[in-house]
């Protein structure tokens, strides 16, 4: 692409620079989010790499394997020797990626209802999935010898969904350094470009200012390989995972974000970027929220990541799954508060999706077919919801599901239409929506309008009577048997 990485360097600093965005916050502030980003509410994101070979605990695998007192350490040695004789590059000629369909994986995403898809492009281990001229570890040079980022671009937009991809390098600073706390592989001569360059002291989780502080080197080593995912893969939406809020990344986030949404007016391409923890100056990028959720509607759009599987992101040989159900009902809760939900698959390290998460993808995407009006091109109503269960806010916490009951529903609205999500239907089939009662107070921010027709979607036959008084707007249905949320569409004249 260039001559060397210094003129890279200089190309990266002078387009950031270029406008209509800067690299500083009150530029950046004025970043709208695309326009297409609310509209399509659901994507998939996939972890998926050399841990999936390991294919145990999750995909800290090639941190924990390096940590005395870690099971993942003693399952290591005793399944694949000493860490003098098998280390974590050993895996890279194991991950041939044999039984990867690009083809495939996106049809059965687009089946499961997705718009848009978000494979991540170098996680914490280091390994690149994609073709670099940064390091010569990544999957086109070595292991499948493919250029599978590239290969699920294609495949993505071929069946109609927008790509999007993540970068976790920021912590691979320290990611790997407890293999140089004992004799292993992680100890031979490191420098830049290596697998496991620069394995340096892991800092305190909540220390932001930690040190031994990124060097320049390694700041300047991830502004070129982010931006080379941009420039050969154009996506259209950016992820970074945590560490990326350290203060070391500040000015070099800065210049990327420039750069990134410059090269997006370039291309005549809306783009953004998902943050976390603050990493970004709220108002720069899309807010995003680990495994949880907001607990109140939002002005402004933000996102969730979440994943099928209870205690991992990658492929695992001990995962611990959810039930469509219960990822429905967060997506429900999520975007009746102005959200998108980002859910994560885990291949295998062959390159082929479980049967789990197969099933529980077309599940999902059988409920959304059913159900599209009120989740494709619907916002948030006025109120998100009611009854007596509500949504813990911050992260880590949907792993568990709530005790929803017939007096739980959310809310969103699209064209004439509200849509009413009963959480938990009854067998009865008779629900009372209170936020749409009768109020006789002209002056109150009540429900006044009118109804001309009540609904079920995704069940035709079904015999829906409705009233309305002081109490709520009765609804009762015959002929629509279901253990998943049920949504009545609530058209008004």
């Amino acid at each position: 692409m260039y001559h060397s990485e210094q003129d890279y360097l200089n190309e990266i600093f002078r387009t950031a620079s270029a406008g209509p965005f800067s690299p500083d916050w009150e530029s950046l502030s004025r970043f709208c989010p695309p326009s297409w980003f609310a509209q399509e509410k659901f994507g998939i994101f996939i972890h998926w790499g050399l841990y999936s070979v390991a294919a145990h605990a999750n995909e800290w695998y090639p941190r924990n394997m390096y940590m005395k007192g870690k099971e993942e350490w003693e399952y290591h040695r005793k399944t694949f020797g000493e860490h003098t004789r098998f280390g974590y590059k050993d895996f890279i000629p194991m991950f041939t990626a044999e039984k990867f369909d690009p083809g495939e994986w996106a049809a059965l995403f687009r089946e499961a209802g997705a718009k848009y898809l978000f494979p991540v492009a170098e996680h914490h281990d280091g390994f690149q999935m994609y073709r670099s001229g940064i390091s010569k570890y990544n999957a086109w040079d070595m292991g499948p010898h493919r250029d599978l980022l590239g290969e699920l671009k294609s495949a993505a937009e071929e069946a109609g969904l927008r790509f999007c991809t993540s970068s976790h390098r920021a912590e691979h600073w320290w990611f790997l350094s407890h293999g140089r706390e004992f004799d292993s592989d992680v100890k031979e001569p490191l420098q830049r470009g290596d697998l496991y360059w620069p394995a340096m002291p892991e800092p305190h989780e909540a220390d932001l200012r930690s040190r031994p502080y990124p060097t320049q080197e390694f700041l300047d080593d991830w502004l070129l390989r982010t931006c080379e995912i941009v420039d050969r893969y154009q996506p259209s939406l950016m992820y970074f995972d945590w560490w990326i809020q350290h203060e070391a990344f500040r000015e070099v986030l800065k210049t990327f974000a420039a750069y990134y949404y410059n090269r997006g007016k370039q291309w005549g391409k809306e783009t953004a970027i998902c943050y976390k923890h603050d990493a970004m100056m709220f108002g720069s990028g899309i807010l995003e929220v680990e495994r949880g959720a907001l607990a109140q509607p939002q002005p402004y759009v933000w996102q969730t990541d979440t994943a099928i599987a209870k205690n991992s992101w990658c492929y695992t040989d001990t995962l611990e799954y959810k039930n469509a159900g219960q990822i429905i009902r967060m997506f429900i809760e999520i975007i009746s508060k102005n959200g998108n939900m980002l859910l994560n698959v885990g291949p295998k390290g062959d390159g082929s999706i479980p049967d789990e998460d197969r099933q529980i993808l077309r599940e999902i995407g059988q409920w959304m077919k059913r159900n599209a009006p009120a989740v494709y091109g619907s916002r948030p109503w006025k109120t998100s919801g009611e009854g007596s269960v509500c949504v813990k806010e911050g992260q880590f916490t949907d792993n568990e599901e709530l005790p929803y009951t017939k007096e739980d529903i959310r809310f969103t609205v699209n064209g004439d239409s509200i849509f009413a999500f009963v959480m938990n239907f009854p067998s009865d089939g008779a629900v009372t929506i209170r936020s749409l009662s009768d109020s006789m107070d002209q002056n109150s921010s009540h429900f006044h309008g009118l109804i001309r027709e009540v609904s079920v979607l995704g069940f035709e036959k079904a015999a829906v009577k409705w009233t309305k008084d002081a109490e709520g707007l009765h609804v009762k249905i015959c002929g629509a048997e279901t253990d998943l949320p049920l949504v009545i569409r609530i058209r008004m004249k």
